[in-house]
């Protein structure tokens, strides 16, 4: 018998950033791997991650998923898309587009799939809310594809944009935007809870138990200080700009009281994405 393949495939949220090991990452892909068969030696996981910190949904298209597919795997988890949130070549549309083309080749494999939905960044750094806004409506709106295409091919789907978890700092790395290691379990835990229900995971759960302390403070301020300046500076060229004109539509909207019409907008674009995607042979509920 061969062993179970688990493949990875996302941003930093997978690569593990947030949760180090040794002079790398972990994160919650590798921590469920270990739990998806049982601690027996008839069984193992060859596990491979391919997720890489930054990447879009065009880099999991052209990168990720020719890799992914000459693996075989039979478990594959595909979360991304805060990072499209943050570009100013945001769209929707393409965004959708290229999930599908991912989710249906993994599928036509008979890969399991994981998908998650995803809290928006603009929150999770504390924005000022004009600017925070903008980003929310855009994480929504990814959150919605991801949605409807999780139930489209059946994935196992993690509802991770909302909960006590959230506002639970310890949960959370010094950036505030990737988990710490009690977050990578969290997710680890949750993920593997839907799996286990479905009957797709034979091992015992991961522990929710940290093996190291939560970043203090001075780690988040140190952070700030360092290598938040250089993430800050690059993402401020490539999309303060955009975020700024959006930010100042937001506020004509609400002194006019027209607030509403850019939700209506938002959805009306995820309607139309989804619309757009080529019809699907019906699939299994989403779990």
């Amino acid at each position: 018998m061969r062993p179970l393949r688990f493949v990875a495939l996302g941003d930093s949220l997978t690569e593990g950033v947030g949760d180090p090991a040794g002079e790398g990452w972990r994160g919650w892909a590798a921590l469920l791997a270990g739990r998806l068969a049982q601690e027996s030696p008839m069984e193992s996981v060859e596990f491979t991650n391919l997720a890489v910190s930054g990447a879009q949904t065009r880099d999991v298209l052209e990168r990720q998923l020719p890799a992914g597919l000459a693996l075989r795997p039979d478990v594959v988890s595909v979360v991304v898309g805060v990072n499209d949130t943050l570009r100013c070549t945001f769209d929707i549309h393409a965004v959708a587009a290229r999930l599908d083309t991912v989710y249906t080749a993994f599928a036509e494999q008979g890969a399991v799939l994981l998908t998650a939905c995803l809290p928006d960044p603009g929150a999770m750094l504390g924005l000022p809310g004009a600017l925070a806004r903008p980003l929310a409506r855009r994480q929504r709106a990814v959150n919605a594809v991801v949605h409807a295409l999780s139930e489209r091919y059946g994935a196992v789907h993690l509802h991770a944009a909302e909960g006590a978890w959230l506002t639970d700092r310890a949960m959370w790395s010094a950036d505030r935007l990737h988990p710490g290691e009690r977050g990578h379990r969290q997710l680890a835990v949750r993920f593997h809870a839907l799996l286990a229900q479905a009957g797709l995971a034979a091992g015992p759960a991961p522990s929710p138990e940290p093996e190291s302390p939560a970043p203090t403070a001075s780690a988040g301020l140190w952070w700030l200080a360092t290598a938040g300046t250089g993430w800050v500076a690059r993402r401020c060229t490539d999309l303060l700009p955009q975020l700024l004109t959006l930010a100042v539509d937001e506020m004509r909207h609400r002194a006019r009281g027209t607030s509403a019409r850019l939700d209506l907008r938002a959805s009306a674009a995820v309607s139309a994405a989804l619309a757009a995607l080529s019809t699907a042979e019906p699939q299994p509920d989403a779990v």
